[in-house]
């Protein structure tokens, strides 16, 4: 890892009710990286991303960004220090039209280079269905949408949750066609997806979760699939060369 860190928790534990979903996760994202959290069906990924967000509570201290603790904070709170979620599903809101869905992502009130502007000249087929109620438009379309709201928060971490899922693969291309300029001022990310080839693709590293625990942590290049392979499936925390 190179740089800051920006985004670390340390023991954290995640549960649903008395479902324990999380594991003493201990998770580290320097400024400027891009993280991929792989994981079967279940693995606790979506948990994860949740817990961050704000979306279930932890205990303050568990949780830093950018050197402060905020652990439990609501997603507004988070949202307005920097930190944006695109969710599994996209959760865009049916009765408003595109541009009235990425303009919410302003209420963070952050500034910064992501306006209306730049989000049409990220996914310009957006400009001409902006005023289209954005529910109505293709699932790539949607997702695009969805990325776009979440820029538009200006934030220093996005988050994305399974943004590939249910699209086909060429739109999944052009989305992820798109994550250069994303990233190009600095932004740092954390990807869960689904797609091995395309996560270790288009991340610096990478964490493999599974049954709420990490099993396989390291350099994107440097992890075989035989790594992962055995991340999947087995118990034992690895940390790749």
């Amino acid at each position: 890892m190179t740089g800051a860190v920006l985004l670390g928790t340390h023991g954290l534990d995640a549960r649903y009710g008395d479902f324990q979903a999380l594991f003493g996760i201990d998770l580290e994202v320097c400024e400027g990286e891009v993280i991929a959290v792989i994981g079967a069906n279940g693995a606790g990924k979506s948990t994860l991303l949740k817990t961050i967000s704000g979306l279930l509570q932890a205990p303050r201290e568990v949780v830093r960004f950018a050197g402060e603790t905020i652990g439990g904070l609501r997603p507004g709170e988070l949202a307005r220090r920097g930190i944006a979620l695109v969710p599994e599903g996209r959760r865009l809101f049916p009765s408003l039209s595109v541009e009235e869905n990425l303009l919410m992502g302003m209420q963070s009130g952050r500034r910064g280079p992501w306006n209306l502007a730049a989000v049409y000249g990220l996914f310009p087929m957006l400009r001409d269905k902006r005023a289209h109620p954005a529910t109505l438009l293709s699932g790539g379309q949607q997702q695009m949408v969805a990325i776009g709201r979440a820029l538009m928060a200006n934030p220093r971490l996005l988050m994305c949750d399974e943004i590939s899922l249910g699209l086909a693969p060429i739109v999944v291309k052009e989305i992820y066609d798109a994550l250069p300029a994303i990233i190009a001022d600095g932004l740092t990310m954390i990807v869960v997806e689904q797609d091995l080839g395309l996560a270790r693709l288009v991340s610096d590293r990478l964490y493999c979760l599974q049954e709420g625990r990490v099993t396989l942590t390291g350099p994107s290049a440097g992890v075989t699939r035989e790594d992962i392979s055995r991340a999947y499936f087995g118990a034992r925390a690895e940390t790749a060369p």
